[in-house]
């Protein structure tokens, strides 16, 4: 039987660093959590848990990413947060994401201090209510891919080239969904995982202005659904 670590308590604003104090404190402020999940909002459906795991890097924050492996079979060869369905063994959602992130890179959690979570998000393509759990990533650890089978490769990347007017763009889906992008080291970050970084970027005061009239095409590799053989099937918030 596998033993689940204890859940340390949750840091309050004031015992983090300066850095990342204004996100502590926007996690514990309901009306603007609910303001990032109000486009999407859960359905009470199957759980899910992402882990958005932010450190000190040399550049500043730094956010933790994965590029799905090709074979998958909803959002193949994607980059996406670390995170996955929950397990009947899981505690709770912070473990979900927690046991995730250690499968698909390698991450020591013993260096990784939970700050809070968004509100459930919908994706209607998986049929699965995502929550997104914010971290802090206090003792950086070496990641790599663990598993070809989930995660092909793991990127670590800074709040300021996220942040970057110049790599914001509205990404547009041939089937309607239209969503903040990221455009960072030839990666096309979009979907889900854009919508809650942006978010997040929001809460912890590192948004900055940029020109939502700039589109993005989705690359066609991205537009497949492995279950059906077809593209993503029709809602506008599949994504």
């Amino acid at each position: 039987m596998t033993t689940v670590p204890p859940k340390p308590p949750t840091p309050t604003p004031e015992e983090l660093p300066d850095w990342l104090a204004p996100l502590g404190g926007a996690l514990l402020d309901g009306d603007r959590l609910q303001r990032v999940s109000a486009l999407r909002p859960g359905l009470g459906a199957r759980k899910a848990a992402v882990l958005v795991l932010i450190g000190d890097g040399p550049d500043g924050p730094e956010i933790l990413f994965i590029e799905r492996a090709a074979t998958m079979r909803t959002h193949a060869g994607q980059i996406a947060l670390p995170g996955g369905s929950a397990d009947p063994g899981d505690a709770d959602l912070v473990q979900t994401a927690l046991r995730e992130a250690v499968e698909e890179t390698g991450v020591d959690r013993s260096g990784i201090v939970v700050l809070g979570s968004l509100p459930s998000v919908h994706v209607a393509v998986s049929g699965f209510d995502v929550t997104a759990v914010v971290a802090w990533w206090r003792s950086p650890t070496p990641v790599s891919a663990v598993d070809p089978r989930e995660a092909a490769s793991v990127h670590v990347i800074s709040v300021a080239e996220l942040a970057d007017p110049e790599r914001r763009v509205q990404v547009q889906h041939p089937l309607g969904y239209t969503g903040p992008g990221f455009q960072v080291r030839g990666l096309l970050i979009w979907g889900l995982t854009a919508h809650l970084v942006d978010g997040v970027l929001e809460l912890a005061g590192w948004q900055r202005p940029w020109d939502r009239s700039r589109m993005a095409t989705i690359p066609e590799r991205f537009l497949t659904d492995r279950r059906t053989g077809d593209r993503d099937l029709g809602e506008p918030n599949a994504h």
